[in-house]
């Protein structure tokens, strides 16, 4: 290297070092990133998790993508619309390639429908996206998916499906998971996964779209939120999710740090088992006998929201960085209904319909969650336990980590018998379309047509049933709302399950760092600049 050239870098870097920029933020185009929780494989059909499904979308393209509020937008396909009520075309990006420089076509959109509704071992299938719909080449750039009934949201729902080479249709999850299939057409590529430790990932130089600033990034999974706020500090990573609620004041303080918040459509939620399965292992007599799950009985559902302070979770254990759900979604979102608000606080009026459903001495019950994965989450599950036992339902918390607690947890529904009683998760709108959460958690659970992969507890209502079908099958968005609305105005009232509350979402960066912020609390890689 020229000399003088050598003393014009290392006086420029000192300059910039006096001005307050480090010469790592300035020269270094890799990025060091801490989430809270990793993927549970690198295989973008293995789960529809959101973790899995924020990550994928580095690797790989949907044919449809979504902005930070969930506007769609052209992927790899360039165009759609529907050519009468029962068919969409979509017209597709020419000139774009996979990772391993094959040529990407609509043969390997087909090919991808075929896999991603059939991964064995799925503990959650993307089927709900794909069945129901039959897809026709028409040329190497034009498809065209039809349905039995007119469905106006084919264009979200293909959103949700990351595009893979067809070569690959029918490599193993192992097989996303070491590398072997691992090519897409995303903005990045995969390079490494040490699971518990990192993922890296590098530039895509032939992207199609948009070029990202950085040419690797590394993400570490850090559980837990004071550890994940200190390698910020220290500078181990550059970036980091879920700020604990007790750090943020810290950190907003901090010079060199920059916070992000954004009121998110993230909403926490308990199922409660209400079928006549025999009896379990999770709920007992105050003796230790099992018995039958209580919560067949709408008053105990009921009970048990009514014993939830949700008002002290969001002040006590989420430092106001939360608000009380009713519902699905925040005021102000798709599918909101504002006849719906959340339970008010009432342990005299639980104790009472304990009563009235026959528990007035109560019972024993082990409530589940995953330990990490949710900001808070196993302090929340801990103060409902005391906030239940209070009321006479002795209660015990058992957590574990994210990647066991999801497939315990898929094991559900009608016909089957769960794994847990009562489970606490986390749900995100992921399709931006007001059907998605009833369809998936509401619906009686139907395999075969795609409905409730996510009913977990066999909730099922027919009335409720016809009217997510109906308000699907309507051209007319707005009206096939207002059915969205009454069905989820029907199930609240039942308790079909128990949402607790809304989240705001937090991220924090080294100065010079930037987050675009929106409706989804999920991290999604291309939007840090």
């Amino acid at each position: 290297m020229n000399k003088s050239f050598f003393k014009v870098m290392t006086l420029f870097v000192a300059i910039l070092s006096w001005l307050g920029f480090s010469s790592s933020s300035v020269l270094s185009k890799d990025l060091k990133v801490a989430l809270a929780a990793e993927p549970t494989s690198m295989d973008p059909h293995y789960q529809n998790l959101t973790i899995n499904n924020s990550f994928a979308t580095q690797v790989y393209n949907a044919l449809v993508l979504q902005d930070v509020n969930q506007k769609l937008l052209p992927g790899l396909a360039e165009s759609w619309r529907p050519v009468d009520d029962l068919t969409w075309e979509f017209k597709l990006r020419a000139g774009v390639k996979f990772h391993n420089g094959a040529k990407f076509s609509s043969e390997d959109v087909i090919a991808t429908m075929k896999r991603a509704a059939n991964v064995p071992n799925s503990p959650s299938s993307f089927g709900t996206f794909i069945k129901g719909k039959k897809f026709e080449i028409v040329d190497d750039l034009t498809i065209r998916i039809s349905t039995k009934k007119p469905n106006p949201f084919i264009p979200n729902d293909m959103s949700r499906i990351a595009i893979i080479d067809s070569a690959f249709v029918n490599a193993t999850t192992e097989d996303f998971n070491t590398g072997v299939a691992s090519f897409g057409t995303g903005p990045f590529e995969f390079s490494k996964w040490s699971p518990g430790d990192l993922i890296k990932i590098t530039k895509n130089n032939s992207y199609w779209g948009d070029k990202v600033k950085w040419d690797n990034i590394i993400i570490r999974p850090i559980k837990d939120g004071t550890t994940r706020t200190a390698a910020l500090i220290s500078g181990d990573v550059d970036f980091i999710e879920r700020v604990p609620p007790s750090d943020l004041p810290n950190l907003e303080k901090r010079d060199g740090i920059t916070v992000f918040k954004s009121v998110s459509n993230r909403s926490l939620y308990l199922t409660l088992h209400m079928t006549d399965d025999p009896r379990r292992p999770y709920t007992t007599d105050n003796n230790g006998k099992p018995i039958a799950s209580p919560f067949q009985d709408v008053r105990m559902r009921k009970a048990v929201s009514l014993a939830i302070n949700r008002q002290a979770i969001s002040d006590r254990i989420m430092d106001g960085l939360s608000s009380p759900a009713g519902q699905f979604s925040p005021k102000g979102y798709i599918g909101y209904s504002p006849n719906l608000k959340p339970d008010a606080y009432n342990p005299s009026r639980a104790k009472e319909l304990m009563s009235e459903a026959g528990y007035a001495d109560g019972f024993k019950l082990t409530i589940h969650g995953p330990a990490g994965r949710y900001t808070n989450d196993t302090r929340i599950l801990e103060a409902i336990a005391q906030m239940l036992s209070s009321i006479g339902i002795q209660t015990s918390v058992e957590t574990m980590p994210a990647s066991v607690f999801f497939k315990r947890f898929a094991r559900g529904g009608v016909n089957k018998t769960p794994e847990f009683t009562v489970a606490m998760s986390g749900y995100a709108n992921g399709s931006g379309e007001p059907s998605h959460p009833l369809r998936i958690f509401i619906h009686t659970k139907q395999k075969k047509r795609g409905y409730g992969p996510g009913n977990r507890n066999g909730y099922s209502n027919a009335e409720v049933d016809k009217l997510i079908e109906d308000g699907r099958s309507s051209m007319d968005v707005a009206e096939g709302e207002k059915k969205f609305i009454k069905a989820t105005e029907i199930s609240m009232r039942e308790y079909a399950l128990l949402p607790i509350h809304h989240v705001v979402a937090t991220w924090a960066a080294r100065k010079g760092i930037t987050y675009e912020l929106g409706a989804l609390d999920s991290t999604f890689l291309h939007f840090i600049r």
